[in-house]
């Protein structure tokens, strides 16, 4: 799909060249909001800790952190992509989204008339309501975009963003470079229509959520594609992973996704150049969570699940290189953003503004209040257990530690085995990686999903299979100086037991102020959920 602008449009375009957008001291934003990317570009590298950032090269996604700031501790308050979405959209704690709270089922339209999400104020529907021109593309979150004018197309979602499966179908080299060209040249004019839309001296607020992170993937497009040999990747898997070939060739796949995303992101950031906008646009990164189709990944509280990149470049206002430790969650950003547009930040919006934190010279820790994140999850895929119940959970990650609370820990916390016993042919594998029905149905289908369940008897890999799929604790506790990968559950060391009580408190604490549903366990209740049903 390519879009072609009329001369009309070519002549707007222009002419906003010469005005520029923004006005009154208020930007552009491109928010550049990405499905299921996780903490994984070059800058993230550290050369005190290999990691799986240091195969990969994002040099679009590195210039925003070098031109701007980069954050260390950002998190989503949950790993799942609609639940996340509504926290963004309200500046709320997810569980107070109303529908908003759950990924799939019955009780998960956002639309329903008695849905709480209808009447909860979003920051983009306040963003354009100040006069900005918004307007979103691809899976974004909830508000009302601005009219597109008739000279411009529609913006939408393609089909075949996932850059793997789409380039690495072509039949030979021409037609590779083609479909390459095709997706950059894509996000190119998405851009494009929206400085085209707001060219009145009118600044505007677009929101891009790509998608081509998401899986599936086209097995092997990490190698073929990106020259990401799967081997590379051996002594890096997190080690609650089997350090596996076939696993090691999913992160590679996963991975070839990001440095996907690092092309688009740089063809939008060649167009504003191009436009004379670049400077007077706030771009802002970030992801909904973290890899899918991995154990403790997407649908969890661990880090893989929650902790997201997040920078932000704003030359006018933003002093750059600079990289800030304080603690920063994915529903802070609405309040930031209307605070920097000059809007008035809701009451009902549990999120707080940090653009003290855009705007401050300092590095490393700026308020040591910040300190802590909450983080959360209910319910995810369509009946992963009987009667569609949630696997509650509550989480406070701080500097230190990461504290988990498992609110029923007799259920199977990436769903109900179901029929796995039956799944043992090569053809019951192969389905396995490619669709999350089979069981475990809060893991998306994978290779990784597939490796694992191929493996869950033998010696080697049943502790991991037992540690990652199986019913947890009803408290976990991490050290994560010392178990970065969080594979030691000190909750019942007497050495931490005030360590436990004091994380506890501080979750019970928001949970109460913020009149959380689980408290009383609603969520495990019509019309949420109906335990009658198999």
């Amino acid at each position: 799909m390519k879009y072609i602008l009329t001369a009309v449009a070519a002549i707007q375009l222009v002419i906003s060249n010469d005005t520029g957008h923004a006005s009154e001291g208020r930007p552009n934003i491109l928010f550049f909001f990405a499905d299921d990317w996780g903490r994984y570009a070059s800058i993230y590298s550290d050369a005190n800790n290999p990691s799986l950032n240091d195969l990969i090269s994002t040099p679009n996604i590195d210039r925003i952190g070098r031109e701007g700031v980069v954050f260390d501790n950002a998190f989503v308050p949950v790993a799942s992509c609609n639940p996340c979405r509504a926290s963004l959209a309200t500046g709320r704690y997810f569980w107070n989204c109303g529908s908003g709270a759950f990924l799939n089922g019955k009780a998960s339209n956002w639309n329903a008339h008695n849905n709480p999400m209808q009447s909860l104020p979003k920051f983009g529907d306040l963003i354009r309501e100040s006069g900005y021109y918004a307007q979103k593309s691809r899976k974004t979150f909830a508000f009302s975009p601005s009219p597109l004018p008739k000279t411009v197309h529609s913006l939408s979602k393609v089909g075949y963003e996932r850059y793997g499966l789409y380039v690495g179908a072509s039949k030979n080299l021409a037609e590779r470079k083609i479909r390459h060209d095709e997706i950059i040249e894509n996000c190119r004019q998405e851009i494009r229509q929206v400085l085209v839309a707001s060219s009145q001296k009118k600044p505007f607020f677009f929101v891009f959520g790509s998608i081509n992170i998401h899986r599936p993937y086209a097995p092997d497009s990490g190698k073929n594609l990106w020259g990401i040999e799967p081997d590379s990747l051996k002594g890096l898997i997190p080690k609650f992973l089997p350090d596996a070939h076939d696993i090691r060739r999913d992160f590679s796949d996963y991975l070839g996704e990001v440095l996907a995303l690092d092309l688009m992101l740089g063809a939008m950031l060649d167009e504003l150049k191009d436009s004379g906008e670049l400077d007077n646009t706030v771009v802002v990164l970030s992801g909904d969570h973290g890899i899918p189709g991995v154990p403790r990944g997407k649908t969890n509280c661990y880090d893989l699940a929650t902790r997201v990149p997040l920078m932000v470049r704003w030359p006018k206002r933003i002093p750059s290189a600079r990289r800030v430790e304080d603690f920063v969650s994915i529903m802070d950003i609405g309040p930031t953003l209307l605070e920097l547009s000059k809007v008035e930040v809701p009451s009902t919006m549990d999120g707080r503004s940090f653009l003290n934190k855009l705007t401050s010279k300092k590095s490393g820790w700026i308020d040591r209040n910040w300190d802590s994140v909450i983080i959360g999850r209910e319910l995810h895929f369509h009946n992963s257990r009987p009667g569609n119940m949630p696997y509650p959970m509550r989480a406070v990650r701080t500097k230190d530690y990461l504290y988990i609370r498992n609110f029923k820990p007799k259920r199977w916390p990436m769903g109900n085995p179901y029929d796995s016993a039956k799944l043992n042919t090569p053809d019951d594998l192969y389905k396995m990686g490619l669709s999350t029905k089979p069981a475990y149905r809060d893991l998306d289908g994978s290779l990784t999903k597939a490796w694992m369940m191929s493996r869950r008897e033998e010696p080697i890999d049943k502790e991991l299979f037992r540690l990652t799929m199986h019913p947890r604790s009803g408290e976990e506790l991490y050290d994560i100086v010392n178990d970065p990968d969080q594979l030691v559950n000190l909750a019942t060391e007497p050495k931490f037991s005030s360590v436990v009580t004091s994380l506890r408190a501080r979750v019970e604490q928001v949970m109460n102020n913020s009149n959380d549903p689980r408290i009383k366990d609603a969520f495990d209740r019509l019309p949420w959920v109906d335990s009658t049903k198999p």
